[in-house]
């Protein structure tokens, strides 16, 4: 009562702690019988059940030989009389006798099943039957029916739960295996009789779904697997029915049985009007379940029904029946769940196919690649976008998981590139061209963007850039209206996947900047057209002069509207470095004021100001800003520039921080304790010198000086990190060791005294 009822949690606590001491004990083979008694609560009774399971799976030791039989008589007995509930004591029961019999198989308990269907006979029992339990089951033979599925269902479940030695699990599979020849007839009896009620059935079907689990070989259970089909047609068994069924023929050990696997595809295939029917009547449940059932077959044995050469009409109209899938009507996933199953399917085929020798690999691909190019329509056709009104009204969880789907779809599409290669470009290209060129087409953006999305899919991953089809693709996109905000988005990413394409073919940039630097303007782009002009800019670089004063003139601008989030700004800054590096030396410094100097007097305004959360917030950004401009901001690392050429960037870079030092030593003044400040000042300088390294040299007195006072003020982890990588990097410099030298006493001198401030402190609480 004190566990189950008690509201107050320390006392519960102690009651379990109590009983579990309690179910470790001798004394506990003889209490849990007790509790067991008809006039306890089902509480007490399912302790009593659950402390005989305990005392069987964990300390069988204790029962002498002489007294398993009785134990075993008496489990029995207590299963009987539990037939008709509780349900929870009914099933601790079957628990404690299924671990006994794993205890005993195979020597002292050689056919426990067999023993078990014989006490639990569901026929009506002989009436002169001593144990008593003969008049109960003539009063509820249906309890006592459930009763024996029960205990056979968790048999199977037991085996697996358990801790068992390698060869000891060897060699009770085995044993358990061989019993399926008692389950297995029984099975289909109750499954086929007309007298068996639809909960006996759904435990039949549940038992089938625990003993496949045991690998029983589907050559000996493909009847009963057959008669879970007829059980899809009850409403009440539909769910159960394709769980035993999608278990039934995912057990890789099927492979073994194809004429097994042959015999069952007719059913498979039998389901497909049915299929189209839930579909058509927005029937999820029953389209997911049929759809389930397909993949299972299909995927788990391509290989083998595929090398059914005198059957190979079947598979692919099994290969159909899962392509209806993948198309099934509705937008994933508000109006429809299904499709989202069917997609590893592809993949498996496709490995199949290419994995046969040459000669076969030919006959299957003219089978076959019609196929996939039906499915690039239908994958394109479910990464459709609702209208925007309907899109409007999802919640954010439906959108974050169609977000999710289209990545998968685009998985997709890239292997799918692999079988069907550049005649797959091609005909996404002749479809955008159709779009785009004919004025009488009064295609949806949605199909335009379907298509975009199709390309970018592939060029994302895919080396295209020998196709034949990019050129025109790249003269079609400025056609493009991009008003619409989730259209707009792809073409910027699009984009952003041909980058290093335009880089050999700078010739073609004027016609797409424009787009970009549009895009760059939109908020609601901010992700997709900056992450995509990093991409241009690290990409094409050397091919970006005539195009730099309008880049810059643009991001100058977002960055002063605060157009763009903080994290959007820094990739911005990144692209504008990998911009500035490729710039003559005349024009760097020039453009690089220009560029940040509305930054720099912000800053120099706040560090007027006195302290206060938001002026810190966006100390932080700027300084974060202009260290993702450094990291970039360094010509040394352009391989296609001329051979040992320094660059401008370095000098750049030290003489801005060599102005602005003055600056940030003010800032630190002010902000020495809050560590998001420190940590944004040496972050600026830890991105600089991993970047120009050596290059660096010339900060390295004033910094080493610096960071010796930040530490010894206000000790931070930052810090330390800086002065890491300058050690680093200028301890064997014969220009600079003195200067690391000094800052490295400053920090052991101020780390020392910190310890020992901790010692004396601990000294006096002692």
């Amino acid at each position: 009562y004190q566990l189950y009822f008690d509201p107050d949690m320390e006392h519960k606590n102690e009651a379990q702690k109590w009983l579990s001491q309690a179910q470790a004990s001798a004394q506990a083979w003889q209490f849990s019988w007790a509790l067991l008694a008809s006039d306890k609560i089902p509480e007490v009774q399912f302790f009593g059940a659950s402390t005989l399971h305990t005392k069987i799976s964990r300390h069988w030791s204790d029962v002498p030989p002489e007294q398993q039989d009785s134990l075993r008589i008496q489990l029995l007995s207590s299963i009987l009389r539990f037939s008709s509930g509780p349900k929870m004591v009914l099933t601790r029961l079957c628990v404690a006798l299924a671990s006994m019999a794993l205890n005993l198989i195979p020597q002292a308990w050689p056919q426990p099943v067999a023993d078990m269907v014989r006490a639990f006979q569901p026929q009506v029992p002989d009436a002169e039957d001593g144990s008593g339990s003969g008049a109960e089951a003539a009063r509820d033979p249906q309890a006592h029916c459930l009763a024996l599925l029960e205990l056979l269902t968790v048999l199977p479940e037991e085996f697996h739960s358990s801790r068992l030695a390698r060869a000891r699990r060897g060699q009770l599979r085995e044993a358990l295996a061989g019993e399926w020849a008692a389950v297995c007839p029984m099975l289909r009896q109750l499954l086929q009789s007309r007298d068996s009620t639809g909960p006996v059935k759904e435990k039949v079907l549940r038992c089938l779904s625990s003993w496949v689990g045991l690998d029983v070989p589907l050559g000996d259970s493909q009847e009963l697997v057959q008669d879970c089909f007829a059980a899809l047609s009850v409403p009440e068994l539909f769910d159960t029915a394709v769980e035993t069924i999608v278990n039934a023929v995912s057990q890789p050990d099927c492979q073994r049985y194809a004429a097994a696997l042959v015999d069952l595809m007719p059913l498979v295939l039998g389901l497909h009007d049915r299929l189209k029917t839930a579909a058509q009547d927005g029937d999820m449940e029953t389209s997911h379940g049929i759809c389930r059932i397909a993949v299972a077959m299909g995927e788990t044995h391509s290989r083998v029904l595929l090398e059914q050469v005198d059957h190979w009409q079947e598979y692919l109209a099994l290969v159909n029946m899962i392509l209806f899938c993948t198309g099934i009507p509705g937008h994933y996933p508000v109006s429809e769940t299904t499709s989202s199953l069917t997609l590893t399917f592809w993949y498996t085929l496709q490995d199949d196919i290419l994995s046969f020798e040459e000669e076969k690999q030919a006959v299957y691909l003219q089978i076959y690649r019609p196929v996939y190019f039906q499915l690039v329509d239908v994958l394109l056709h479910k990464s459709h976008y609702p209208s925007q009104e309907e899109y409007a009204s999802w919640s954010s969880d439906d959108k974050e998981q169609f977000r999710i789907y289209r990545v998968d779809i685009s998985d997709t599409l890239m292997y799918v590139y692999e079988m069907l290669g550049a005649e797959l470009l091609s005909s996404l290209y002749d479809r955008l061209g159709r779009h785009l060129m004919d004025p009488q087409q009064s295609a949806a953006w949605q199909d335009t963007e379907a298509l975009l999305f199709g390309f970018q899919s592939i060029a994302e991953t895919i080396d295209v850039n020998y196709s034949d089809v990019i050129p025109g693709l790249i003269g079609l996109i400025p056609r493009i209206n991009i008003s619409n905000i989730m259209l707009a988005d792809t073409v910027m990413y699009t984009i952003g996947s041909l980058a290093e394409w335009l880089a050999d073919h700078p010739v073609m940039l004027g016609g797409i900047l424009p787009m970009v630097l549009q895009g760059l303007e939109k908020p609601e782009l901010s992700v997709s057209s900056v992450s995509t002009l990093k991409r241009i800019c690290r990409e094409c670089r050397l091919d970006l002069g005539p195009f730099a004063q309008d880049i810059l003139a643009v991001s100058q601008d977002v960055l002063l509207k605060e157009t763009h989030k903080s994290s959007q700004c820094m990739w911005l800054m990144q692209a504008m470095g990998f911009l500035l590096s490729a710039l003559p030396v005349e024009e760097v410094l020039g453009r690089l004021h220009t560029l940040i100097s509305p930054h720099i007097q912000q800053l120099d305004s706040l560090a007027q100001q006195e302290p206060d959360p938001s002026s810190k917030q966006t100390i932080s950004h700027i300084l974060g800003m202009l260290s993702s401009l450094f990291t970039t901001l360094d010509i040394n690392r352009d391989v296609d520039g001329p051979e040992g050429a320094a660059g401008p960037g370095p000098t750049a870079v030290v003489v801005v921080l060599q102005q602005v030092f003055t600056l940030i030593q003010s800032i630190l003044g002010k902000w020495l304790h809050e560590a998001e400040v420190v940590e944004a000042v040496c972050g600026l300088f830890d991105k600089s010198v991993r970047t120009l390294l050596h290059d660096f040299g010339p900060m390295v007195p004033q910094l080493s000086e610096m960071l010796g006072r930040i530490y010894s003020s206000s000790p931070q982890a930052a810090a330390l990190d800086l002065a890491r990588q300058m050690v680093h990097i200028f301890a064997a410099d014969e220009l600079h060791v003195s200067h690391i030298t000094g800052l490295t006493e400053a920090l052991t001198s101020s780390t020392l005294a910190i310890f020992q401030q901790g010692s004396e402190a601990r000294f006096v609480s002692v």
